[in-house]
């Protein structure tokens, strides 16, 4: 059995979607804080159950029969989230899962300016010391475009700090390749790096903007310090923009210029680019 956590979130709830074409409902189960929330997929033939990364006798029970575990990184800002993934890894051990595989980040290490890549750095350390197979899916950045490049629709710019080549892609990519890898008969062991062909910049979406919207939209780049300022008198609190900061510091430092074709390989076309995605989200 293939056991997905996370299941009702944006990620992994695309993920289950695309492994139910492939698999037999039968064969996949999903460990979700709010079996409630799962209901469209237990009405579907799929084994729902009750799990959360702070209860490892609940995880144990809804990792129960699995093959494979698919773990998504915890989001909780409140909690301590090497910890939560630790929980996790381990359940699916004592669950008897033979492989583990988690939505890991590209540009993951410890010397780094962004501190989400030091915890699926550790995680990933905890991983490779469980004994079993595992795979890191180390996924691009996705997410809204809106908080990636500011309100640039009605006043023309992207006024952010300065960046450098990372790549954006499209969530429903990252949750079609797991799901391929999760169904397929040729594991991947390790970190799979999953980006676009080639990095982007905030240059190449003001270009990509402009082409799409028949107007020009400026790439403006402002100081770090009167960023976070901007930010904090728009109501944002100062932790949360020096956060989003340390981001666009981790990219002009080349910690996400790297580039790789397995997610081309593993979707069998090229991966959604900025235009699409812009297009795609709203941004006429």
């Amino acid at each position: 059995m293939i056991i997905v956590t996370g299941a009702t979130g944006a990620l992994n709830g695309a993920t289950v979607e695309h492994l139910l074409k492939r698999v037999p409902p039968s064969r996949v189960g999903v460990s979700v804080r709010d079996p409630g929330r799962a209901r469209h997929l237990a009405d579907q033939g799929v084994r729902v159950r009750q799990g959360s990364y702070d209860d490892p006798v609940a995880l144990r029970h809804s990792f129960a029969d699995a093959e494979q575990v698919l773990l998504v990184s915890s989001n909780d800002v409140t909690a301590d989230v090497v910890t939560q993934h630790r929980t996790a890894i381990d359940a699916a051990v004592e669950a008897g899962a033979r492989r583990i595989l988690y939505t890991s980040a590209h540009g993951t290490g410890f010397d780094t300016p962004y501190p989400p890549l030091g915890i699926h750095a550790a995680t990933e350390e905890h991983l490779a010391a469980s004994g079993v197979a595992w795979t890191a899916l180390r996924n691009g950045f996705y997410g809204d475009l809106g908080q990636l490049l500011g309100p640039w629709q009605s006043t023309g710019v992207i006024a952010k700090p300065a960046d450098g080549p990372f790549s954006w892609v499209d969530r429903r990519d990252a949750a079609e390749a797991a799901a391929t890898i999760l169904a397929g008969e040729s594991p991947f062991d390790g970190p799979v790096d999953m980006t676009l062909p080639a990095p982007v910049t905030l240059d190449d979406f003001a270009s990509a903007a402009s082409e799409l919207t028949g107007r020009r939209v400026r790439r403006v780049v402002v100081d770090d310090e009167e960023w976070v300022a901007n930010e904090v008198a728009s109501g944002v609190p100062e932790a949360a923009a020096r956060f989003t900061l340390s981001m666009f510091q981790a990219t002009r430092t080349d910690f996400f210029a790297g580039s790789d074709r397995t997610l081309s390989v593993l979707l069998g076309r090229e991966p959604r680019g900025i235009a699409e995605q812009l297009a795609d989200q709203g941004a006429g």
